[in-house]
């Protein structure tokens, strides 16, 4: 059974990196697409990075662009969320997803399965 599990999370100061990995326990790479989302306490869960297995497009949330990078390594059954210059706001559980709908970046309604997610805290 298709499983992800992530790692990498943690405790950074403002301004600081993380990157967060994803591991799938089947190869994925041919079938679906994957993505990051967090939820933060009290806040709904949004989407935050997703990629398309089929040509490698990326989509970001508008408040992680320019800082955030995703990345796959299909070989390897991974999938990456680089993050930099982190700000408090950033603070929240971030949860691997894959969806077999191919589409830029679903709703979280829309997601097939999820992660059991990794806590990011930025304080200083």
């Amino acid at each position: 059974q298709l499983q992800l599990v992530e790692s990498g999370g943690g405790l950074v100061q403002p301004g600081g990196s993380l990157r967060l990995s994803c591991a799938a326990s089947e190869s994925y790479s041919d079938y679906y697409d994957l993505g990051w989302f967090r939820q933060a306490p009290g806040k709904e869960r949004e989407g935050v990075s997703c990629i398309s297995s089929s040509d490698g497009r990326t989509t970001y949330a508008d408040s992680v662009k320019g800082r955030f990078t995703i990345s796959r390594d299909p070989a390897r059954n991974m999938v990456y969320l680089q993050m930099s210059s982190l700000k408090p706001e950033d603070t929240a559980v971030y949860y691997c997803a894959l969806w077999i709908i191919p589409r830029p970046c679903p709703r979280p309604s829309e997601v097939d399965l999820w992660g059991q997610g990794t806590q990011v805290t930025v304080s200083s």
